[in-house]
């Protein structure tokens, strides 16, 4: 009897418990399949924008080819900046719309448009991307800016140091030294640009930069 008793007052107990928690249990429960199913749902839409993203990105690459060098078509950067200004709007926080955002910059500095291809690097500086990908839109920025005669804004543009580009900002560094006339400080850019070359990677327009200055030197 007292084993029965024992097992009834666990059934009372247990009963009590159920009045007492077993709704917010269920509740538990169920939010947490909500949670489950809103992750899987969350990321098949994550999934689903990317691939939106990079058949936009594709299809704006093959335009912008060919609207660069030295047979621009017309059409195809009409198509190319449509389909960049669609990335950007629907992609915004995404590579994808920085990386198609420096590619048309470069589409319209080859043509010329300078203020446009500085409102595209600037979108990018603007949109939190990666370290590379900042380094690449200000060493633009100061080629371009070099290009409108604006030296002394290019070169406070340029990043002060560089972790992946080094060798690449010491020598735009150099070039906008030397539109400035200061030869020994565009000498010494150059040679810092040499030193942070990789062993065995040849940069012969930068050897030659160098060597032209040492002959004006001597």
């Amino acid at each position: 009897m007292a084993e029965l008793r024992t097992e009834e007052e666990q059934v009372k107990a247990l009963k009590e418990w159920w009045s007492e928690n077993g709704k917010s249990l269920m509740l538990g429960v169920a939010l947490a399949a909500a949670a489950g199913f809103g992750w899987n749902a969350w990321q098949d839409k994550q999934a689903a924008e990317a691939e939106s993203a990079s058949v936009l990105y594709q299809n704006m690459m093959d335009a912008a080819a060919g609207a660069i060098g030295p047979e621009q078509d017309e059409n195809q950067r009409s198509t190319a900046v449509h389909l960049a200004g669609q990335l950007k709007s629907d992609h915004e926080s995404s590579a994808y719309a920085r990386f198609a955002a420096l590619m048309m910059a470069r589409v319209a500095a080859e043509s010329g448009d300078y203020a446009t291809a500085l409102s595209e690097l600037d979108w990018v500086i603007a949109h939190e991307p990666e370290a590379a990908q900042k380094e690449i839109a200000l060493m633009r920025k100061a080629r371009i800016l070099a290009a409108q005669g604006e030296v002394d804004k290019a070169l406070a543009v340029l990043p002060s140091a560089s972790a992946g580009f080094s060798a690449s900002v010491a020598e735009i560094r150099g070039d906008l030294l030397l539109l400035k006339g200061d030869k020994a400080a565009a000498r010494e850019a150059y040679a810092k640009a040499r030193a942070a070359v990789e062993a065995g990677q040849g940069r012969p327009i930068l050897d030659m930069k160098l060597d032209n200055l040492a002959a004006g030197e001597g």
